[in-house]
């Protein structure tokens, strides 16, 4: 079964998100367990925690559909000691408040080299900034987000994703986020059969899909290999509706959350029911 939802708001505190969520139809739904552009936060309270755990039962969610965003600023791959340390204290406060949500996802983006390190040293910063805060935790997957490449953002490669993936010791709390329009913009097609299936056996060569553990479903302002992260609605952008046909016909990927992140939320409603529409 297909479990697709969107990026809720979760103003008025957490345990207001599934209850957003449920309101347009959806069976998955994504957050923000703190503001995404500041460092710090205030922590959560009883009933921040209760009423979560609450309405995940009120609405009939399941923990296993529910794949959290960390902070904007967090970039674990930074190549100043004092920046690199800040992004690891924080992806580590981001993965406790996962635990004290009972949620067993964070999803998340891998990092930069903003030009003063090689792209290597930075994926192996990523890892290691990984382990740390493995260690340090217990029970959540770290989920990697591909992203579109865009300045001197890693990740947009499959061999990028596959080399952090190395690097990290758990490999059972480790994990994929696929996004359709960073992949697109990355150079990956999927808008025909025949390159939908020519990505995605790339995609298990390279990386496997026993790491998907999440989609993000957008479609694309700009044209493939652009390299930039704009997002567009379904069916209204540059990968147009075939792709996301292919996708809700294809079992792998089944059971995992598949998130909107599509601009208009006045129609999130109206888009998830049409991706069921296509199967």
């Amino acid at each position: 079964m297909k479990r697709i939802g969107a990026h809720v708001s979760t103003l008025g505190g957490v345990q207001n998100a599934p209850e957003n969520a449920f309101r347009i139809g959806a069976k998955a739904f994504a957050l923000f367990t703190k503001n995404q552009r500041q460092w710090q936060a205030k922590p959560f309270t009883p009933e921040n925690i209760d009423g979560f755990m609450r309405n995940i039962e009120k609405y009939g969610f399941s923990i296993d559909h529910i794949l959290p965003h960390d902070s904007y600023l967090i970039n674990l791959g930074h190549p100043e000691k004092g920046a690199l340390e800040k992004s690891r204290t924080a992806f580590i406060d981001e993965m406790q408040r996962c635990e004290q949500l009972g949620l067993r996802l964070l999803n998340f983006h891998p990092g930069s080299h903003l030009k003063r390190i090689s792209a290597d040293e930075s994926l192996k910063r990523i890892s290691e900034s990984i382990n740390i805060a493995l260690d340090k935790t217990k029970g959540v997957i770290a989920v990697i987000e591909n992203t579109a490449g865009q300045g001197t953002n890693l990740g947009y490669k499959f061999e990028h994703l596959a080399q952090i993936i190395h690097g990290v010791e758990d490999k059972d709390r480790i994990g994929i986020c696929y996004d359709t329009c960073h992949g697109f913009v990355a150079g990956y097609d999927i808008r025909t059969p025949e390159t939908f299936v020519e990505t995605f056996e790339r995609f298990e060569d390279i990386v496997g899909f026993k790491y998907l553990k999440g989609m993000h479903l957008n479609d694309a302002k700009k044209v493939l290999g652009s390299k930039v992260d704009r997002h567009e609605s379904i069916g209204k952008g540059e990968i147009g509706l075939e792709a996301f046909r292919l996708l809700m016909n294809d079992q792998r990927f089944d059971e995992i959350p598949m998130i909107l992140e599509t601009p208009n939320d006045k129609i999130w409603k109206e888009e998830i029911e049409l991706l069921y529409s296509l199967i």
